[in-house]
């Protein structure tokens, strides 16, 4: 049985450390990408706080155009597409850039799977400069994520793209 959790009062950069060390563990000669994704979200959603919705975005190509499908998620029921350019997940795709959202309603063509979703962190992950996939935290709490969450969560990422 693993057990990967920090106490409440750990400071951002060590959780995150911990996050990474735990998705190393867990990912680390496993070369099942769905597996990966799986427990990766299941590690989000159990170790970072004030969270209702952790997962991935799948880059995958349809008809010649590349959009998001839904990937391994912990949360209420979500999107399953998402055109690239639209909402902060299709922002990030498009662009290869993080999306820190502080109010979400304030999104221009924000998409709302769960209304109670108030902020949002998007990470691109890259894999030979392109982006395989993204990494999507919501949060119930306006501004809950910072510089730190992004740079924690692009950390996971990095380790992560070549298993996923």
């Amino acid at each position: 049985m693993f057990d990967f959790s920090a106490p409440a009062d750990t400071d951002k950069p060590e959780l995150y450390r911990q996050l990474c060390a735990a998705a190393d563990a867990l990912t680390a000669g496993e070369s099942d990408s769905v597996a990966n994704m799986a427990n990766i979200a299941a590690l989000m959603g159990d170790m970072l706080p004030d969270l209702n919705w952790a997962g991935f975005y799948r880059v995958v190509v349809s008809g010649g155009v590349e959009e998001l499908v839904l990937g391994p998620f912990v949360g209420r029921p979500a999107c399953i597409r998402i055109p690239f350019g639209r909402g902060v997940c299709g922002t990030a795709a498009a662009s290869g850039a993080v999306q820190v959202v502080e109010d979400v309603h304030a999104f221009p063509g924000h998409i709302a799977c769960d209304a109670a979703s108030a902020s949002e962190l998007v990470v691109p992950v890259l894999r030979n400069g392109r982006v395989i996939a993204v990494i999507d935290l919501d949060s119930p709490t306006r501004a809950r994520f910072d510089e730190q969450d992004a740079a924690g969560i692009a950390a996971l990422a990095a380790l992560i793209a070549p298993r996923i």
